[in-house]
């Protein structure tokens, strides 16, 4: 289960009828989520009210899909049961996570940016850990230049992504594509205008 704060903090975010992130899948899942093999065995992590959750699951991938709030997965079961999909919904506490051993084909990590750089470094155990050999990555976020933008993600930069410090971070992996860019998004009212965004796509050494 979640710590109090952690969870109390995102119910709260979460409250609202309206789904904060909107309800279509992230743009950069959705352009690259071909890499996966067909019927892939994928994790979510952070998945929020589950709008990219239910977008893999709708494409025939067997999905597990966390978040530390409990209002946050109540909305996504709900969306799920609305497209007509199964999606294995966990609440989890990243922080004292017992991460699965080389249980999953693919790890989806969408705008996990609420993790400083001591605790993003377990993370990015864990996703080697929970990976298979040969599994891949897909890895989506705000770059440090987001700070001036001001458009979405936490107002703390050590929390954001540079291409030297995912290389580094993934320097024992093979990386298929990492790439910086802008683009305007509008994914609901927390993410909108903008932003400065890079993609990692990374495989596991088999």
């Amino acid at each position: 289960m979640a710590e109090p704060d952690q969870a109390a903090f995102w119910n709260e975010r979460y409250a609202a009828d309206e789904y904060l992130f909107g309800t279509q899948p992230n743009a950069f899942l959705a352009r690259e989520a071909h890499r996966l093999t067909p019927g892939s065995k994928v994790l979510a992590i952070a998945d929020g009210e589950g709008r990219n959750s239910v977008f893999l699951a709708q494409h025939g991938h067997r999905v597990v899909a966390t978040d530390v709030s409990e209002m946050a997965l109540d909305k996504a079961r709900h969306l799920a049961e609305r497209r007509g999909v199964e999606v294995e919904y966990r609440q989890v506490d990243l922080t004292s996570w017992d991460w699965p051993e080389e249980t999953f084909d693919a790890v989806v990590a969408i705008f996990i940016q609420f993790a400083g750089p001591a605790f993003r470094r377990e993370m990015f155990d864990g996703f080697r850990q929970a990976l298979k050999p040969g599994g891949i990555l897909l890895l989506h976020g705000y770059r440090e230049e987001q700070i001036d933008y001001g458009t979405g993600g936490p107002p703390t930069v050590e929390n954001l992504y540079t291409e030297q410090s995912l290389q580094d971070a993934f320097a024992d992996w093979n990386i298929e594509h990492l790439v910086s860019y802008d683009a305007e998004i509008e994914e609901g009212t927390g993410h909108s205008g903008k932003s400065a965004l890079i993609d990692l796509i990374a495989r596991k050494k088999s």
